[in-house]
């Protein structure tokens, strides 16, 4: 049957980009070159409203079922088949789906300390001229408000963080032997082991990974000023309005507008010990809960100095 025997379920901005290059490396495992199918976030027909620029990432939504498992049509024989959705944790819905579809799947799901990953969250829509918040904790007290008018789960930077009820809903769907978790920090700093830990966990030869492929890594710095400012408001309304164009027009009408945005390279900000310091009291009872539902430590994301987590 045409469909995925794994599936790297979450975290978004967590390292599911750099796994899923990694892993299409293996010789016995395939993974389609759509990542981000998004098939079991809906029932159906993706939505048709959202917030900047959610509707044309809505059109991208690989939802029907013959066109999801056309994606691994060309496995070869006897190899295993996955692919990466780092939204499927997120939702407790998307469990029940995934269970009714394939039950015996195998989910590897990547977490980073919360804080930095809603602050990476934040930094790639500001990035791409899409969050109007130039504050990145008042995007956060805008998430509420945000849910409300239908924004997409990609703007839930608190929401996407709460690891533990959502590994606690998985846990009563699937056997905690169907689920690998790890840490960001492992993939980043012991790339061969980690992967070694991946394919044996997906009953593959381990020792034939030995680095993560960069990608996803942009080292642009867009600042708050007032020709930056006329460049997002032309990305945002051309969110607004781009789903009813053809894709190559929205790609030549935004490819200029993003260049200009991303003229200064430099250092990606990271979360400031005030940051943190406001957020981690929304995190505390959740990171509690992780650590007992999976029987692991994760209190040092509980640090004020983000070093000490390292993520």
């Amino acid at each position: 049957m045409p469909l995925p025997d794994f599936l790297i379920a979450g975290v978004p901005k967590a390292g599911t980009t750099a796994l899923h290059a990694a892993l299409v490396r293996h010789p016995q495992l395939f993974l389609p070159a759509v990542k981000e199918p998004k098939f079991f976030l809906t029932d159906g027909r993706p939505p048709v409203t959202g917030g900047p620029g959610d509707v044309q990432t809505y059109q991208e939504h690989v939802w029907r079922r013959a066109d999801y498992e056309a994606l691994f049509d060309p496995a070869p024989p006897g190899a295993l088949k996955g692919e990466a959705t780092p939204f499927y944790l997120y939702e407790h819905s998307t469990h029940e789906r995934i269970h009714a579809l394939i039950p015996g799947v195998r989910l590897i799901l990547l977490l980073r300390d919360p804080v930095d990953r809603a602050h990476s969250n934040w930094t790639h829509l500001w990035n791409a001229g899409l969050e109007p918040e130039a504050d990145f904790l008042a995007a956060c007290r805008a998430e509420e408000w945000r849910r409300e008018q239908g924004w997409a789960d990609f703007w839930h930077y608190v929401g996407l963080g709460l690891y533990g009820r959502q590994v606690q809903h998985l846990f009563k769907v699937f056997p905690r032997e169907q689920v690998l978790l790890l840490r960001y920090r492992e993939l980043k700093d012991a790339p061969a082991a980690t992967l070694d830990r991946v394919c044996d966990f997906l009953g593959v030869r381990t020792g034939v990974l030995h680095e993560i492929p960069r990608e996803n890594v942009n080292r642009h710095v867009v600042e708050d000023n007032r020709v930056n400012a006329v460049l997002r408001g032309l990305l945002r309304a051309g969110g607004r309005v781009g789903h009813r164009f053809p894709v190559p027009l929205r790609l030549a009408a935004r490819g200029p507008l993003l260049t200009l945005l991303h003229r200064k390279r430099g250092t990606r900000p990271v979360t400031t010990p005030a940051e943190r310091a406001a957020l981690l009291p929304l995190f505390a009872d959740d990171i509690a809960l992780l650590q007992d539902v999976t029987g692991e430590r994760y209190d040092d994301w509980l640090s004020v100095d983000r070093h000490a987590s390292a993520s």
